[in-house]
């Protein structure tokens, strides 16, 4: 397993993605669900004078396993966008795509123009 890095790094990337989802609807991220649940769980688990709080790093590996989730969706929906088809393309395109021509047969046997 990598190493997770600091809570509050992935505290913050976190905010940072949900930013970046919540920018492309509009309006203001700090006021979701989503955004007071997190800040809600990170504050209460917080590191105490025990030796090993097991409940910290469980929060810990479950908000960077969501962060990877967050930044794989982004990601997705980005070559997506790029590269969804813009639906069926007749024979005529896809011949000239490749650099082919379809034949003609005079008296309209052929591919019709």
């Amino acid at each position: 397993m990598a190493a997770l890095g600091p809570p509050l790094r992935t505290f913050r990337c976190l905010l940072r993605e949900l930013r970046s989802a919540k920018g492309e609807a509009g309006g203001s991220y700090q006021g979701t669900a989503a955004c007071q649940y997190l800040k809600e769980a990170f504050r209460a688990h917080r590191v105490t004078s025990e030796k090993l709080c097991r409940a910290q790093h469980d929060l810990h590996f479950q908000a960077a396993t969501y962060l990877c989730l967050l930044r794989s969706v982004r990601k997705h929906l980005a070559l997506h966008q790029e590269y969804h088809g813009s639906g069926e393309r007749s024979p005529e395109e896809v011949a000239g795509l490749v650099g082919l021509k379809l034949p003609h047969q005079p008296g309209g046997k052929g591919w019709e123009s």
